[in-house]
């Protein structure tokens, strides 16, 4: 899943970026709200965690100017401000919901999975799964039939969004934008080769192979019995 982090105090920003992208997620950071915005505007993304008192365009502008074009993008506030009168602003403008500072992370991606279940981008509150294929998301694990499989932190990210998106074919443009991050270069073989790592986990040893490639389009997750 593909976020957007608006955040200008350094520290802060690469203890939340680092914390998410060791959960799966692929983050792409801004440090003032123009930018922010424009990103948000221009770019498709799962969730945004947006700071309030940014340089060039504020928190709350940057929060307006989003929904006033209608991006629906669940949004989790991060401010020093911790009045309610702060807090019920921030929501009333188009937040969804508001972590003080300090905060922990725990606190941080707990709040992040649950805006991202509220707004149905998670099929499952733990797991996803097609056919014997099964994927905690609570422990990070993955097994097919009896068959533990350990993946590295990358190839559960691409496994993640391969089950999320099972039986719909998903290009490999859609690939790099939500696992790695960065648009897609057409003369890198990145996809390719850690879709081949994968296949080598999760099909090599079963009859029934479940990642298929679609000539000239991308992938799919099924299984080898349906249809094509």
């Amino acid at each position: 899943m593909r976020l957007l982090l608006v955040e200008d105090d350094k520290k802060i920003a690469l203890f939340v970026r680092n914390g998410l992208r060791e959960a799966g997620f692929a983050v792409d950071h801004l440090a003032n709200g123009e930018d922010g915005l424009h990103m948000a505007l221009t770019e498709p993304y799962d969730l945004a965690v947006i700071d309030l008192m940014l340089p060039k365009l504020d928190g709350l502008t940057l929060i307006e100017e989003m929904r006033r074009n209608k991006i629906m993008t669940p949004i989790l506030i991060l401010s020093a401000k911790r009045t309610v009168d702060d807090r019920v602003k921030g929501l009333k403008t188009g937040g969804d919901d508001y972590l003080i500072k300090p905060f922990a992370f725990s606190e941080l991606l707990a709040r992040v999975q649950a805006l991202l279940r509220r707004a149905g981008q998670i099929a499952s509150p733990s797991s996803l799964s097609i056919e014997d294929l099964t994927m905690n998301l609570q422990t990070r694990k993955v097994i097919r039939g009896s068959i533990k499989i350990d993946l590295q932190p990358l190839e559960f990210s691409l496994l993640e969004y391969l089950l999320r998106n099972a039986g719909q074919v998903v290009s490999k443009t859609m690939i790099m934008e939500h696992v790695w991050n960065y648009n897609f270069n057409p003369q890198t073989n990145v996809v390719e080769s850690r879709i081949c790592y994968l296949r080598e986990k999760i099909d090599k040893d079963f009859d029934n192979k479940l990642i298929h490639t679609i000539r000239g389009v991308g992938y799919v997750l099924k299984s080898d019995s349906s249809s094509e």
